[in-house]
């Protein structure tokens, strides 16, 4: 299934020529997303620093969202706050095998990315990575786009990444429209991280940036605990 968002205005809005596929979030006038996906095949780099503030200005800005307060992101769940297993759905053994790492952020969702956190778990599920896998995967995507579709940014735009991960057409990753298409790229990215040996024993963090290689590596570790609790919700 292919999602196709309407809501956006339409000075924020790429509409592909397929009325089925995917319409991506395009700003310009705003900071440059600071984390990027180089190749499918990259090597990770050295933990350095904290995560990129360019994404949460740009998504702010295209949708009109204020970041919540701390008091607002204690209170922001994903239809709960734990990852306690209910009937046919994984428990934190399966989707945080190894712990989180380091204090955890929040973001509310709206139904476009739900709707992108879905397609990621879907994939996950076609891709066989499983649980832990679309862990990795939607905590990936929270950093690098807050769950958004994003398209170019314009002159702000960090490189050519675009995306729900903010994959590189210049790296192989696939064309703009591929790269823009939730199914496509959620499918390259466990692709990707398929390929990463061992990754189901790695700390998120640390498979999520052999396959990104981004400059804020340790950036990811910050989502999983949301990420598990989107997951265990949509499985």
């Amino acid at each position: 299934m292919k999602y196709r968002f309407t809501r956006w205005l339409p000075a924020i809005a790429k509409d592909s020529k397929d009325p089925n596929r995917k319409i991506a979030l395009s700003v310009v006038g705003v900071a440059a997303l600071g984390g990027l996906a180089f190749g499918p095949t990259a090597v990770a780099a050295p933990v350095t620093t904290t995560p990129h503030s360019g994404a949460v200005a740009a998504i702010e800005q295209a949708t009109g969202q204020r970041a919540p307060d701390a008091a607002d992101e204690s209170a922001q769940t994903t239809g709960g706050t734990t990852t306690e297993p209910t009937a046919g759905k994984p428990g934190r053994e399966e989707l945080i095998p190894h712990g989180v790492q380091g204090a955890q952020s929040r973001v509310p969702l709206d139904d476009a990315q739900r709707a992108n956190a879905k397609a990621i778990v879907e994939e996950a599920k076609e891709t066989g990575v499983g649980e832990r896998g679309a862990v990795i995967g939607v905590a990936t995507s929270l950093q690098e786009s807050k769950l958004y579709n994003l398209g170019h940014l314009g002159a702000y735009n960090d490189h050519d990444s675009q995306g729900l991960f903010q994959q590189r057409p210049s790296s192989g990753w696939g064309s703009p429209d591929q790269i823009t298409d939730p199914e496509y790229a959620s499918e390259a990215f466990f692709t990707a991280l398929k390929n990463v040996g061992g990754w189901q024993n790695l700390p998120l963090t640390s498979a999520a940036q052999t396959v990104q290689v981004s400059a804020y590596p340790f950036a990811y570790a910050q989502w999983e605990e949301q990420a598990a609790d989107i997951v265990s919700e949509l499985w």
